[in-house]
């Protein structure tokens, strides 16, 4: 079910509503606008992504969308899937970690800067998508799999075929496989769910 504000995404995550709402209250008193997608709250600038609000079970974290490109506050950031994700960085906050809006308004000001000034991380993504071997042989046995594969962003192309790839063992690659049949033909991605709070 789509979250249609920031108040009903700090209602259903109650776990983290301290957390979230200091880190909300804080970016409010920005030039940020407020916006939903996703399924979580996203702070733009002249419709630009530049920080999000996402809670998990373990964590809550502020996603800075061009973290990378911040060169001044970095001691917090972290890589959220080292190896994928390019210019993405996060601050996760864990349940009783002091939250200080004085030293987050300073990376928040400054990922405000590089938006206004264009600084952002081009991310270079291979040109081709390749299939693995196994996603290739059950596109040849359900051709409706394939077409519905076909109408997917290249994006949740991608989740999909890192997923097979990293599977280790043949074992896993199958279970992976049947997981994510159903989703392909629904026009899900792989991580629609964590999106959608």
């Amino acid at each position: 079910m789509p979250v249609p504000s920031a108040d009903q995404y700090v209602e259903i995550h109650p776990y983290w509503q301290e957390e979230l709402l200091v880190l909300r209250k804080m970016l409010l008193s920005t030039a940020l606008e407020e916006e939903i997608k996703w399924g979580a709250p996203v702070y733009t600038l002249n419709g630009k992504n530049v920080v999000g609000l996402v809670a998990f079970k373990n964590h809550c974290a502020m996603w800075f969308y061009n973290g990378a490109s911040l060169q001044k506050n970095t001691d917090l950031l972290d890589n959220a899937q080292e190896g994928k994700t390019k210019a993405l960085r996060q601050i996760k906050f864990r349940k009783g970690d002091k939250i200080d809006p004085d030293v987050l308004l300073k990376y928040v000001a400054e990922a405000i800067a590089n938006q206004k000034l264009g600084r952002i991380l081009q991310t270079q993504i291979n040109s081709k998508l390749v299939l693995p071997p196994e996603l290739k042989a059950a596109f040849n046995k359900d051709k409706d799999l394939k077409s519905s594969f076909a109408k997917l962003p290249e994006g949740k192309q991608r989740e999909y075929t890192n997923y097979i790839f990293e599977a280790k063992r043949e074992g896993t690659k199958q279970k992976r496989l049947e997981k994510i049949f159903p989703l392909i033909k629904q026009g899900s991605g792989l991580n629609d769910h964590y999106r959608k709070g």
